[in-house]
């Protein structure tokens, strides 16, 4: 089974800093223009992994992370907490988009999955 890494993530407490940051040092354009704010990231070049930039609440804590497609994310979360894993967020259903799920591996690192 092949299980291909689509998607990267950086969540942090400010947005602006996080994008000016980004923005700033890599050359990529942030677009928050959507209901949830969720900052789409556009390299600028189709080599590469598309991701995107959010804030979260104080409650949550900030995280880079990446994200790894697998046929059925519930499933690979059940198998993940048998190898040690601890499931950070079960299987979710976003709104008009994919299933997805986190985990934190046996030393601690996020992981995230979507189902394709």
């Amino acid at each position: 089974m092949s299980a291909p890494v689509v998607w990267f993530e950086v969540a942090g407490h400010d947005l602006g800093e996080l994008t000016g940051f980004y923005g700033d040092l890599f050359g990529w354009k942030v677009n928050t223009d959507n209901p949830s704010g969720y900052g789409m990231v556009d390299t600028g070049t189709s080599a590469g992994v598309p991701g995107g930039i959010y804030a979260v609440d104080d409650r949550a804590r900030e995280y880079v992370t990446f994200y790894v497609q697998v046929a059925d994310v519930a499933a690979a979360l059940v198998k993940a907490e048998g190898l040690g894993a601890k499931v950070i967020q079960p299987a979710t259903d976003l709104p008009a988009g994919p299933t997805v799920g986190l985990l934190a591996d046996p030393q601690g690192h996020v992981v995230g999955l979507v189902q394709g």
